[in-house]
């Protein structure tokens, strides 16, 4: 931080071109600073988030089944 708040002032101060400039150079120098995963993680996780979520379906899906068939029978 800038000593006495100065850094506010001088953001509120700034061209509007000038802080979208500013932020875009902080965007790619944080981007450079990011681990990104392998193809080889990505296709891994992505089969498994496939995987659970059709698992979940299948499980409420048969909760509905369930439900359904017991319901009729009570009515």
């Amino acid at each position: 931080m800038w000593p006495g708040g100065h850094f506010k002032k001088l953001i509120i101060n700034m061209n509007p071109l000038k802080r979208v400039s500013t932020f875009l150079k902080e965007v790619k120098v944080e981007m450079k600073k990011v681990n990104w995963p392998s193809k080889k993680d990505t296709t891994k996780y992505t089969l498994i988030v496939i995987g659970v979520s059709f698992a979940v379906a299948i499980f409420l899906g048969g909760l509905d089944f369930l439900f359904t068939w017991i319901i009729s029978l009570l009515i």
